[in-house]
C-alpha cells in the first residue's frame, strides 16, 4: 500500500504531497524532511529503493525533480518504480499539449507543473486512490482534465 507521494525539488523543498495515511501535520514537516535527506543524499548510482523506518522508499529524479513514494514492506518496489515513470509520462502528455511552444524545455514544462498543482493532483488522484493504484491507462487518466479543457474553452 502506498503511503504518501512527494515531489520534491533538488533544494529539497516539497512541491507537492499526498497522504494515503493518516500523519500528523506537525510530524509531516520532519517526515518529509528526513525522506528528502535521505534520498537527496544518494548517489546516482545507488539503489532507488531504500529501507525507511517502518516502510520504504522509492524515488527516481526527473530533470531538477524528485518523486518520492512511501509504501509498506509489502509493496513490489518494481511497480512502483514503474507507477512513479508512468505518473511522469502522464504530466508530460498533459503538460506539453497545454503548452503550445514547438520546443519546449523541461524548465519550462517543469515550471507548468509547479503553477498547476490542483492539475497534478487530479492526476494523482485518478492513478492512486486510498493508497491502492486504480488506474494506469494514460487516455483514461487525462480523461477528467480534457473535459475540464474543453469545458473552459466553452
Amino acid at each position: 500500500m502506498i503511503k504518501f507521494v512527494l515531489m520534491v525539488n533538488r533544494q529539497g523543498q516539497t512541491r507537492l504531497s499526498r497522504y494515503y495515511q493518516p500523519v500528523e501535520l506537525s510530524r509531516r514537516a520532519a517526515l518529509e524532511a528526513d525522506v528528502v535527506r535521505c534520498c537527496l543524499s544518494r548517489k546516482k548510482d545507488q539503489c532507488s529503493f531504500v529501507e525507511y523506518k517502518d516502510f520504504k522508499l522509492v524515488y527516481r529524479q526527473y530533470a531538477a525533480l524528485y518523486i518520492v513514494v512511501g509504501v509498506t514492506d509489502s509493496e513490489n518496489e518494481l511497480s512502483i518504480y514503474e507507477l512513479v515513470h508512468n505518473f511522469v509520462e502522464v504530466l508530460d502528455k498533459y503538460f506539453s499539449r497545454v503548452v503550445t511552444l514547438c520546443f519546449v524545455s523541461s524548465t519550462l514544462r517543469l515550471r507548468q507543473i509547479m503553477f498547476n498543482l490542483d492539475r497534478v493532483h487530479v492526476i494523482l488522484d485518478e492513478m492512486i486512490q486510498n493508497g491502492h493504484i486504480v488506474e494506469t491507462n494514460k487516455s483514461r487518466i487525462l480523461a477528467p482534465l480534457t473535459a475540464l479543457d474543453k469545458m473552459a474553452d466553452g
